[in-house]
């Protein structure tokens, strides 16, 4: 069986240095698995690799939407699969790296939301309810029915969190999900997840940040938005970018602004490792531990 090598993990853990120095190490090709690298001109703000890294090394799923385009995770397991395809017919191997736990999960586990119908007037109220009091509050509606299902999608998910109340508001929520079977059956796969020491992450993360601001993520943003990016697009729901909106409007000066990233990037690695938690089969370790398991995997 051809060779996969799954990588995710929480924020600014190493994941994706790691995979870089695995690439040039064993003819790896990069695939991400990151809901926020998929879109053109979101850059900074998502830690993409440098445009000089990425023609040394083959890189998927990058840059592959507008930021006023929609992506779900059955777009992403459909560009996943053809992408593993193409690497593996180019003698490259494949590495997915990314820490969207629906996506890793997906992959893994396969995944499919049924046939049930979306019913518009439904999806709009909670997008109102999104815009006017916030995401956390929507995620805290699906809690209140259903707190399993509500651990399992990330509060900044809106699009997840408002199908879900709609699959338990038609009473359909459980028997109509089907899970289909998983695109890595006919592989061997590898699958790690890379976790810190928690102090040693949350100072990591505020130094990314501080470099984020330093690299010019505030006139990302401002260009985004002269391009027409609003704050109820899903690619500007993204930490690093929805955080700016209320700058702009002047609701918030910029060193709040830079406060609510770092504290919302903290925040989401605790949700990050919760969910990550419910996937079969990963492997959680270390940097230095991965790198032995790779090197053993690679060489069975």
């Amino acid at each position: 069986m051809k060779k996969i090598i799954i990588i995710t993990g929480l924020t600014a853990s190493g994941k994706s240095e790691l995979a870089i120095n695995i690439a040039k190490e064993y003819n790896g090709a990069i695939i991400s698995a990151d809901s926020v690298q998929i879109y053109k001109g979101l850059d900074i703000g998502s830690a993409k690799e440098s445009i000089l890294i990425r023609k040394s090394i083959p890189h998927y799923l990058i840059d592959i939407k507008d930021f006023n385009e929609s992506y779900d995770v059955g777009q992403f397991l459909q560009d996943c699969a053809n992408a593993i395809e193409d690497a593996i017919s180019k003698g490259y191997i494949p590495i997915i790296v990314g820490g969207t736990g629906l996506y890793i999960k997906a992959l893994i586990e396969g995944y499919s939301l049924g046939n049930i119908k979306s019913n518009s007037e439904f999806r709009e109220k909670y997008q109102k309810l999104a815009i006017e009091k916030g995401n956390e509050y929507v995620w805290n509606e699906l809690y209140k029915i259903n707190p399993e299902k509500a651990k399992s999608v990330h509060p900044n998910n809106l699009k997840r969190i408002i199908r879900y109340l709609e699959l338990e508001n038609s009473n359909q929520s459980d028997k109509n999900i089907v899970r289909n079977k998983s695109i890595l059956a006919q592989y061997d796969a590898l699958k790690l997840a890379i976790v810190e020491n928690r102090e040693q992450l949350y100072d990591k993360i505020n130094k990314r940040v501080d470099k984020m601001i330093e690299n010019g993520l505030l006139d990302e943003v401002k260009g985004l938005i002269n391009q027409g990016a609003t704050r109820n697009m899903h690619s500007m729901n993204s930490i690093g970018y929805k955080e700016w909106f209320d700058y702009f409007d002047g609701m918030q000066d910029l060193n709040s602004t830079i406060s609510l990233i770092k504290q919302h990037s903290r925040n989401y690695c605790k949700r990050q490792l919760t969910f990550l938690k419910t996937i079969d089969g990963l492997k959680f370790c270390s940097i230095s531990e991965a790198k032995e398991t790779i090197k053993e995997f690679m060489d069975d």
